[in-house]
């Protein structure tokens, strides 16, 4: 699977914007106190759109995290992403949780330029209402949100200091046919269907569209984005996304002299035996340890004993090690602990 060359411009979505103050006083179900609803303008469109917001009170700029939801849900989606807001508060970063056009299942959203502009306004909301570290802004997600993050650090990726995917679509054609006719997972297929207005048959323009909406597309331009690519090795069995998307995304970031055979991908796949073993990390925890890993310049790709979810802690820990504009950091010391049971929560489709 190669990358497909292109080339857009995101500053054109950086005309016309403002920000609104917060418009809901309340908590939101699932949050910390403090976390709040907020709209900003969208530059893609200057239509209003939803986030979750906090910032902690600090004289110095401190760093944002911009957590994306997954496939079905919306910025309201609460569980692991709600650990993101946690994470914050006890370290003291900002957080920002954008709706990017809501579940993936309209034309406006699944990776769409205006679900990619909502994305790039939410981190400029937030720079306009907090003292942010422009150095030591982070994207995090899994899933759906595996799907965004990846995108983004091929889209935008004068804005990253780090960016960890875990579970993430990688390429919307393949998993459509992956979904296809599956009867676990062929609702997928469906949302990808409504959001193109049909199948991305080759030769279509549903499938330029869904070739655009796809981080393989992209992630060429993330060669100098510290990104870290998380998969457990079980999904697409147990789960929803196959681990090859995202030795797919690591063969769309990395030079050819590092890429993995697609033959070697499938084999892989197909007895889940890696073609290496990896070295342990504590970080993943006894039961979620890497079975797979390589590492080129600024990208790590891991596979590990595990399924369709993310593990908080190596994801945090590590995005904390990182800053815009340096060589990724590998070695990593942690940074804060979770409370107990939060790193091995797993989020929805």
């Amino acid at each position: 699977m190669k990358p497909v060359p292109a080339v857009f411009c995101l500053s054109v979505f950086l005309i016309g914007m403002k920000s609104t103050p917060a418009v809901d006083p309340e908590s939101v179900k699932g949050y910390p106190d403090g976390v709040k609803v907020v709209t900003y303008q969208s530059s893609g469109d200057q239509s209003e759109q939803p986030a979750l917001f906090w910032k902690p009170e600090s004289d110095k700029p401190v760093p944002l995290l911009v957590g994306l939801h997954t496939w079905s849900s919306h910025y309201k989606q609460d569980g692991g992403e709600a650990v993101y807001a946690k994470w914050c508060q006890k370290v003291g970063w900002a957080f920002i949780h954008p709706n990017f056009r809501g579940p993936n299942r309209t034309p406006e959203a699944m990776g769409a330029d205006l679900a990619v502009a909502d994305i790039v306004s939410a981190v400029d909301f937030a720079k306009a209402n907090a003292k942010i570290d422009a150095d030591r802004i982070y994207a995090i997600g899994v899933s759906g949100g595996g799907h965004a993050s990846l995108l983004m650090a091929g889209r935008a990726p004068e804005i990253w200091a780090g960016v960890s995917a875990w579970c993430g679509i990688s390429d919307i054609a393949a998993w459509h046919a992956e979904c296809d006719g599956n009867e676990k997972f062929s609702r997928y297929a469906k949302d990808i269907e409504n959001a193109l207005g049909g199948r991305p048959e080759s030769g279509t323009d549903r499938a330029k569209s869904a070739t655009r909406r796809s981080p393989v597309t992209w992630l060429s331009a993330a060669k100098n984005v510290p990104l870290d690519i998380n998969h457990g090795v079980h999904d697409g069995r147990t789960g929803s996304v196959p681990f090859t998307h995202s030795l797919h995304a690591w063969n769309a970031v990395v030079d050819e002299s590092n890429q993995v055979a697609d033959s070697v991908i499938a084999k892989f796949y197909k007895t889940q035996s890696p073609p290496e073993p990896a070295n342990p990390d504590s970080f993943y925890g006894e039961k979620r340890q890497p079975v797979f890993r390589k590492t080129a310049g600024n990208t790590r790709l891991t596979i590990f004993e595990g399924g369709h979810e993310i593990i908080h802690e190596p994801a945090l820990n590590w995005l904390a090690a990182q800053r815009k504009g340096r060589p990724a950091v590998w070695e990593v010391e942690k940074f804060a602990d979770l409370e107990t049971g939060e790193a091995e929560k797993e989020s929805g489709k």
